[in-house]
């Protein structure tokens, strides 16, 4: 499976931006789909995720209220709409995808990896 991510980009604080992950080589809704994050220095962490069927969905509470995790099927693509981004938001961000359908939080529940896109928020 090969997942590319992409829609990074330098916006300011209070801008909406919206990733988009592309699954090649595995249908998604086989799979549970995440987003993760990185900021220099410090551990990958959990953004939200998506079950494959796409009916339950968890985000870090960080992010709570301000992102949303959706998929298209058909396209095999899953999206992380971000609104009111902030400053704290600057990070790679990297999409996975587990071989179970569940949701999970846990980074190494997730087999499958993106490259990774930077979003820098300004403020």
């Amino acid at each position: 499976v090969q997942l590319q991510a992409s829609g990074g980009g330098l916006v300011q604080a209070g801008d909406s931006l919206k990733l988009s992950c592309t699954a090649s080589g595995r249908t998604i809704t086989t799979s549970a789909l995440g987003w993760f994050r990185q900021a220099p220095g410090k551990e990958r962490d959990f953004v939200a995720g998506s079950s494959g069927s796409g009916a339950f969905t968890h985000y870090a509470d960080s992010v709570k209220g301000r992102f949303t995790i959706s998929r298209d099927n058909a396209k095999n693509t899953v999206y992380l709409q971000m609104a009111n981004l902030k400053p704290e938001d600057t990070a790679v961000y990297y999409c996975a995808a587990r071989t179970s359908i569940d949701v999970s939080t846990t980074l190494a529940h997730y087999y499958y990896w993106g490259q990774g896109t930077q979003v820098t928020v300004s403020s």
